[in-house]
């Protein structure tokens, strides 16, 4: 068995895999947990051209897309526009922007050696394609939605250089768009991405679940997702005291309105006394 190589991108928030199979024939219904293997005949009527067995491609309901053995960039660029015409948000202009790269070798060697670009492995077993697959793709999907994570710290900082020149008031819909920015962040990453589940492959032995455990530690997938999930509980917090802030600063204003009103009744009342007013 040759060696193997993995290219993956994250380009989406989410993939309808379930459009995509029926489009190639796919008699199968996916669930979130499943990729979409495409290869042989279907892989090479997308890509127009003839593949070899080992080519394959990957694709994962929470936006993330393995590519096997294929290097080449027009391979790339052909698939997702393929993917494109059924999930129109797939962003292909900056496709290069969340990626990774990596391999699994076959040698002599007497214990698994994983390295941050590559595997090596005495022996080729078939589990080893969807679980590295599995593992990048999760990664690169991670990495989009810490950069998402980071673009809504700036906005929050934003507001809070607001709040330190004394501008309190917050506006309803800017806190209500924050807020909604914050949810679907943690929305894609436990929903969508799914870090703390396992492939259902990973059930079938032990040794299979071994390989996946020591790739996601070793890709630190559950530590990253643990440190995105404690910066997502920051953000709520920080939200709550914002929301807390401008509900009474709005608070004190009607206060003020009413004592207002209050004294211009008892004014009105005290000139009608003196005669001033009819």
């Amino acid at each position: 068995m040759k060696d193997m190589t993995f290219k993956a991108f994250a380009v989406t928030n989410e993939i309808d895999l379930n459009k995509i199979a029926v489009h190639c024939g796919i008699p199968k219904k996916f669930t979130w947990e499943q990729p979409l293997i495409l290869k042989g005949s279907v892989l090479s009527t997308i890509l127009g051209k003839k593949t070899e067995d080992s080519q394959m491609v990957l694709v994962f309901s929470f936006g993330s897309i393995v590519f096997i053995n294929l290097s080449h960039p027009e391979e790339f660029l052909t698939f997702l526009k393929y993917i494109h015409t059924f999930e129109p948000d797939l962003d292909i202009k900056n496709k290069d922007r969340y990626t990774d790269d990596y391999s699994l070798h076959i040698q002599k060697t007497e214990a698994l050696q994983l390295t941050d670009e590559y595997v090596v492995v005495p022996e080729f077993e078939d589990y080893y394609p969807e679980l590295i697959s599995t593992v990048i793709a999760k990664s690169v999907a991670l990495e989009k939605t810490e950069e998402q994570l980071g673009k809504i710290h700036d906005k929050l900082e934003t507001m809070i250089d607001r709040l330190e020149r004394g501008k309190l008031r917050i506006g309803n819909k800017e806190l209500a768009r924050t807020t909604a920015k914050i949810v679907r962040h943690e929305y894609n990453t436990l929903a969508y991405i799914m870090i703390l589940d396992k492939p259902d492959i990973t059930w079938t032995s032990s040794t299979v679940n071994d390989f996946y455990d020591q790739m996601t530690e070793f890709f630190e997938l559950n530590d990253r997702y643990k440190i995105l999930k404690s910066k997502t509980d920051i953000l709520y917090n920080i939200m709550d005291g914002f929301s807390t802030i401008s509900h009474s600063i709005r608070g004190l204003f009607v206060e003020w309105i009413i004592v207002i009103l209050i004294a211009f009744e008892i004014g009105l009342t005290i000139l009608q006394i003196l005669g001033w007013l009819p």
